[in-house]
C-alpha cells in the first residue's frame, strides 16, 4: 500500500492575524517536513499536504487546537512518493481569487449537496423535486478537459476570476433548474454557488468537498476521466489513484487560479 498521505482542505473562516499565521505554520510545516502549499487570507485558509501519515495528522491535529479550525476534515489520497517538491506557506488577498469582494463564505455559506445525494439525483435524471439537475464546471478549461460530469456545464474558464462575467451571460439558461456547482475539492464552487444565490438563481447547490469527496464517498459514477489536481500526480481516478492524463502540453499551475 503507498505510504504517502496526500490531502486537501480549506476553511472560509476570518483570519485577521493571517500574518502572524503564516509564520507559525511555516515553522510547524518545516519541523515535520512537509511538503506542498498553505494559503492564507482574511477569508480563511486552503491547504494541500503531503508526507508520512504520522507528520500529517501531527500537523491537522495542531491546527484543530485553534477554535477557527476544529472542524477541518481534510480530503484524503494516498500515493508512493511526495508530489511536491517544496513547502510553501504564503499569505494572499483571497485564498482563492475572484476579485468579488462581496462574496464572503465564512459569513454565509451557500447550500451544499452530499456526494452520494449527486450521484442519487444524476441516476434518477431530477432532484427530489422532480426538477432537472445541471452539473456546472466551475474549473479551468484544462482541468476539465481531463474528466467531469458527464453533459455538464462547461463556460471554457481560463482563470475563477471569469466565473462572474460568465453567469452574467448564462445566468438564463440556468434559471428553474437545479445547478450543482463543483470543483476540485470544494473551495471555487462554494463561492461560485453564493454568487449565482446573489444573482437570483434560486436552486443552487455546492457539491460538498468537490470531485474528491464524490470520489471518496461513491462509486464514481456519472463521472468521466480524472481529476486534475495541482501536484505531480497530476490527475487521480475515482478510486483516487494517479490516472494517465488525458492531455499534455504545459506546464500547468501548482494551485487553483
Amino acid at each position: 500500500m503507498p505510504d504517502i498521505l496526500n490531502i486537501s482542505c480549506y476553511k472560509f473562516t476570518p483570519l485577521p492575524d493571517a500574518d502572524i499565521l503564516c509564520t507559525t505554520l511555516a515553522e510547524r510545516a518545516s519541523a515535520l517536513n512537509l511538503k506542498g502549499t498553505v494559503l492564507l487570507a482574511e477569508e480563511g485558509i486552503n491547504f494541500f499536504l503531503a508526507a508520512p501519515p504520522a507528520a500529517i495528522y501531527t500537523f491537522v491535529n495542531a491546527l484543530r487546537e485553534d477554535p477557527r479550525f476544529a472542524d477541518l476534515d481534510p480530503k484524503e489520497s494516498w500515493s508512493d512518493t511526495v508530489p511536491f517538491r517544496k513547502m510553501l506557506v504564503k499569505v494572499k488577498r483571497e485564498i482563492i481569487r475572484m476579485d468579488h469582494p462581496t462574496i464572503r463564505p465564512a459569513a454565509s455559506r451557500a447550500p451544499s449537496v452530499a456526494p452520494a445525494t449527486l450521484r442519487r439525483w444524476l441516476e434518477q435524471g431530477h432532484d427530489d423535486e422532480g426538477r432537472e439537475v445541471i452539473t456546472l464546471d466551475t474549473r479551468n478549461d484544462y482541468e476539465v478537459d481531463e474528466g467531469a460530469f458527464r453533459n455538464t456545464v462547461d463556460w471554457r474558464l481560463t482563470k475563477f476570476t471569469e466565473f462572474p462575467p460568465a453567469l452574467r451571460t448564462h445566468k438564463a439558461s440556468l434559471a428553474d433548474k437545479t445547478v450543482v456547482s463543483y470543483c476540485t475539492g470544494g473551495i471555487r464552487c462554494e463561492k461560485a454557488a453564493i454568487l449565482m444565490r446573489n444573482e437570483g438563481l434560486e436552486h443552487v447547490y455546492q457539491l460538498e468537498g468537490g470531485i474528491l469527496k464524490y470520489f471518496e464517498e461513491t462509486d464514481g459514477a456519472f463521472y468521466d476521466g480524472g481529476c486534475f489536481v495541482f501536484d505531480e500526480r497530476r490527475a487521480v481516478g475515482a478510486d483516487l489513484a494517479i490516472t494517465p492524463l488525458q492531455s499534455e502540453g504545459k506546464d500547468k499551475p501548482q494551485q487553483p487560479t
